[in-house]
């Protein structure tokens, strides 16, 4: 399977044989738009790398609240998804396709033989963690530290830069599951930025009408999704 090669840094630095067994247990997957994946640390599909679309990983909290932890895009691993082999994961968390979605798919056991086995695939499996680790410790920053608007119009760019459109098709409760707010909060902010020239609500979306300003609103905390 060629896209093994290209997309996992570790290729080469298996053997053989381990290449043969990556090769023949991946399979490709399609998810649609909605579709939700893995649900919680009971819940072990495997390992995902993704080729086209969009994954969204969250939690939920509080009243069913949900809370966006980070986005996965063309070419990265997901790697809760198999959170049963990774004995630190001490949380639960979903995945679903934020987009229609193709994947490859990678067995838990199969990915955990490798890592006892390869010191490479251990190492880019703690990089990888580790990253993740940083997303969210940034998201974190940004509920305590940042005002609602400032974290709305970050939110908005980085949706209108994925969707390559400054209309957006997204519901304010969804913007307020990737937030962690309440569907009210969101209702209020985007009257704000509507009063203020920068955004204004539409049904079924938002639509963007001042880039520059919505960028000095979200001002140095912006950040794109990895």
């Amino acid at each position: 399977m060629t896209e093994l090669a290209e997309y996992l840094p570790f290729w080469t630095e298996l053997t053989a044989d381990q290449q043969a067994l990556l090769d023949g247990a991946c399979t490709r997957r399609h998810f649609p738009r909605g579709t939700v994946i893995h649900n919680g640390r009971e819940d072990c599909v495997g390992l995902l790398l993704v080729l086209s679309g969009q994954l969204r990983v969250y939690t939920v909290y509080e009243e069913g609240r949900e809370l966006t932890l980070f986005r996965l895009l063309e070419r990265d691993l997901c790697l809760l998804s198999a959170s049963c082999i990774l004995r630190s994961i001490q949380f639960d968390v979903t995945v679903s396709a934020q987009q229609d979605t193709w994947a490859l798919h990678i067995p838990a056991d199969v990915y955990q033989r490798l890592m006892r086995a390869s010191a490479a695939v251990a190492g880019y499996t703690n990089e990888l963690m580790a990253a993740r680790f940083t997303d969210v410790m940034w998201l974190m920053d940004q509920i305590l530290n940042r005002r609602m608007d400032s974290r709305l119009a970050a939110f908005l760019l980085e949706q209108s830069d994925l969707e390559e459109t400054d209309r957006l098709r997204i519901t304010q409760e969804q913007i307020a599951g990737n937030l962690g707010t309440a569907r009210e909060v969101v209702t209020r902010m985007l009257g704000y930025l509507r009063s203020e020239g920068l955004a204004e609500p539409e049904r079924g979306g938002v639509r963007l009408l001042d880039r520059r300003g919505l960028e000095a609103l979200a001002g140095f905390g912006r950040k794109k999704s990895v």
